[in-house]
């Protein structure tokens, strides 16, 4: 077999014109930089949670230090509630007990679950939490991943079903009933995160700034000091981190992506990415390189993006389109065609001529 160890992380998502936002490298877990910002500029910080580079920038602000160093202790405390391989969170506690008897979670990561569930019931498990062992399996983004052994494979697909996740709401306690299924909130986990740091932003009667987790999860609040909406650029799927191939304008809005060029490997010359189909096991396969979700909030941006990237161009399409909630879509295919859901006709421009926008 000849394997290539070809992997890599790119964000697809954006940069913000004016704006670019510096992405640390090398980081190791829970490290933090900050900014010291001149005269008309932003106060920032960035660090290392969730398995990914956090950046948060606030704008005139004269409380943004403090701002900063409450959202570092509320990220923290997510990450020990939510995180599947941090040896001391709750998560991890529970796919531990699999099969062996319930474990109290915090209201936080009941929330985070339970929407998990709808979703998973809404669809009929074609989002799913309980995917963690596919992919631990699969290992997508890691020096050394590669196609698993069928056997394998089938051996971590038979464990996976959100029916055998027992939620008992009185107790405030999780249950998996099978002993080696595995939870992972990684499809939803970093919107909340998101949407919890916006929320106490907004508390605090913050007008300004910008809350990026990871490059998929990014929430604009507010408009721009000089009270222009943010002037955001669609990242091309297939260039280095700053190549745009679109803009739109956004204000109070979230922005999630989900695309195979985030995380892949190529083995035998073919491309694995991360998104899996829970279905199936593998990598979801269609003819998109990434969808990108519009939304009023990042908890259900965030798994949008990824399921609607399962669904497919057609039907995914149809889904954010009949939400009718002005949840918007946007749908890049392998041949550099563009489709947009009816909201984004009039606002969204594409930049680079390779790239068609499809008129429906």
């Amino acid at each position: 077999m000849q394997r290539a160890q070809k992997w890599r992380t790119r964000a697809i998502i954006l940069s913000v014109t004016a704006m670019l936002m510096t992405i640390l490298s090398g980081c190791g877990g829970n490290e933090e930089t900050k900014e010291k910002p001149t005269a008309g500029e932003p106060v920032s910080k960035q660090y290392y949670i969730f398995d990914t580079v956090v950046n948060i920038k606030l704008f005139d602000d004269p409380k943004a230090e403090e701002h900063l160093d409450h959202i570092d202790n509320l990220l923290k405390t997510l990450d020990i509630e939510l995180s599947r391989t941090l040896e001391t969170s709750q998560l991890y506690k529970v796919n531990q007990e699999a099969g062996k008897q319930a474990v109290e979670v915090s209201e936080d990561t009941m929330k985070v679950l339970e929407r998990s569930l709808d979703y998973a019931e809404e669809t009929d498990g074609l989002f799913d939490p309980t995917v963690g062992g596919l992919v631990d399996l699969w290992d997508i983004g890691h020096e050394g991943a590669h196609v698993p052994a069928p056997e394998d494979l089938q051996r971590e697909l038979s464990l996976v079903g959100y029916k055998d996740v027992v939620v008992d709401e009185a107790q405030s306690t999780v249950f998996l009933k099978r002993q080696g299924m595995v939870l992972d909130l990684g499809g939803i986990g970093k919107g909340f995160a998101a949407d919890e740091v916006a929320a106490y932003l907004r508390a605090e009667g913050v007008k300004s700034a910008l809350v990026d987790l990871g490059g998929s999860s990014i929430i604009v609040i507010g408009s721009k000091p000089n009270g222009d909406s943010w002037n955001v650029g669609l990242q091309d799927p297939d260039s280095s981190r700053g190549t745009t191939m679109g803009t739109i304008r956004l204000s109070d809005q979230v922005i999630d992506t989900s695309g195979i060029y985030e995380r892949f490997f190529i083995e035998d010359d073919v491309m694995y990415h991360h998104i899996l189909d829970p279905r199936t096991g593998v990598p979801s396969q269609n003819n998109l390189k990434s969808v990108t979700i519009l939304a009023d909030n990042a908890t259900d941006a965030d798994a949008l993006s990824t399921f609607v990237y399962v669904m497919g161009l057609t039907e995914g399409l149809k889904y954010i389109e009949d939400l009718n909630d002005g949840t918007e879509g946007m749908f890049i295919t392998k041949d550099n065609k563009i489709y947009v859901t009816s909201g984004l006709k009039d606002t969204f421009k594409v930049t680079d001529e390779q790239y068609t926008l499809v008129e429906e």
